[in-house]
């Protein structure tokens, strides 16, 4: 699969462009500010129907403007197929396939894989649960619609029992047949989502392991990932029922997926306390092309890779290191954005002959 080409239209601060792209590696250079990120960030949203740094989509178009439009002229296998991803003030975003609309956003996540590396990656280890869940529940649901649609409505459910609780409290009321429903039906979704996390986890952790030992030169150390959680998928509806005392006095669902947490580990300690910079550098970089490799092997589509401003939080020998290994697996298609052209097309073209330079100015 290749991105061929990409037109933008009021996208963040990009008025208008158009860009023709290499099957190998293309990187976009310039100073701060120019748009780099946020070119790379439209490769996202084609695949996602969001931004990667932004989802809301009001504050996507340019400033002044009522509308964007991202259009992306891709082929797979030889079969050429056209992606447009548009939003207007005030109205829902359109995903469009070879001119089709899809009825749901959702529908549309999956079919184009892709991995991001970002410097705000490093959230995934100094914050707090939530940005780890998302990072699962994504890489799950680009390759299981059903589990997707599970979240989603799991998440509207919760939502609704929060605002129950909220007004049993303001009401000073209680109703438990109102409770027991929405207690079966997030029984039902939160244990698909629990059993397929778990499953998920069993066949990425070898991938992260591998490609930890691949990045760090390290054999010795140890890495891991333990999903922390407080239900079964035995117990579910149990625990549910019996924490409605403290969700009463809390006015939100204590138990629960949604509460859920990944826990990662260097030689069995917390790599968020006792990795150095440089472990926790590579741990970040491993999880991510586990997460390439997890898609590859799912799909049998080499995902597209986009590199974000990495000399930003990494040094040129491990960006060196990243590209050769890229080359060196041969992981498809390539997207880098950096501030130095001349650094840039340096470490790249010592690795590969195939590369397009896009200067942004």
């Amino acid at each position: 699969m290749i991105l061929k080409r990409l037109s933008l239209l009021n996208f963040k601060n990009i008025t208008q462009a158009d860009f023709q792209f290499d099957a190998h590696v293309n990187c976009f250079v310039g100073r701060n500010g120019i748009g780099k990120t946020n070119a790379l960030d439209s490769i996202y949203a084609l695949a996602f129907g969001k931004s990667y740094f932004n989802p809301v989509t009001s504050q996507n178009i340019k400033h002044g403007c009522e509308f964007f439009v991202i259009d992306g002229q891709f082929d797979f296998s030889e079969k050429e197929e056209r992606i447009i991803l548009s939003a207007k003030k005030g109205q829902k975003k359109v995903i469009k396939r070879n001119g089709k609309t899809y009825e749901r956003i959702a529908d549309h996540v999956g079919h184009i894989p892709l991995v991001i590396i970002s410097p705000s990656d490093r959230d995934l280890i100094t914050e707090g649960s939530e940005v780890r869940r998302k990072f699962i529940d994504g890489i799950i649901a680009q390759s299981n619609s059903t589990y997707l649609q599970y979240l989603i409505n799991y998440n509207k459910i919760l939502s609704q029992r929060n605002a129950l609780l909220k007004f049993f409290a303001a009401n000073r009321s209680f109703n438990q047949a109102n409770i027991d429903v929405y207690n079966e039906q997030l029984t039902d979704y939160g244990t698909y989502i629990f059993n397929e996390r778990k499953q998920f986890l069993n066949t990425y952790l070898p991938l992260l392991k591998r490609r930890y030992i691949d990045i760090s030169g390290n054999s010795h150390e140890e890495i891991g990932l333990t999903y922390k959680t407080k239900i079964s998928a035995e117990n579910y509806l149990d625990l549910m029922k019996e924490s409605i005392q403290t969700d009463l006095k809390k006015q939100y669902t204590t138990i629960g997926i949604h509460k859920d947490d990944l826990i990662f580990t260097l030689n069995d300690y917390p790599i968020k306390k006792f990795g150095s910079q440089g472990q926790q550098k590579s741990f970040l970089i491993a999880l991510k092309f586990a997460q390439y490799d997890f898609l590859y092997k799912l799909k049998g589509i080499k995902p597209i890779l986009l590199l974000d401003d990495v000399f930003d939080k990494l040094d040129e020998n491990r960006v060196t290191q990243i590209i050769s290994m890229i080359m060196r697996d041969d992981l498809g298609q390539l997207f880098i954005s950096d501030t130095h052209a001349e650094r840039t097309e340096n470490v790249v073209k010592a690795n590969t002959k195939n590369y397009k330079m896009i200067h942004l100015n």
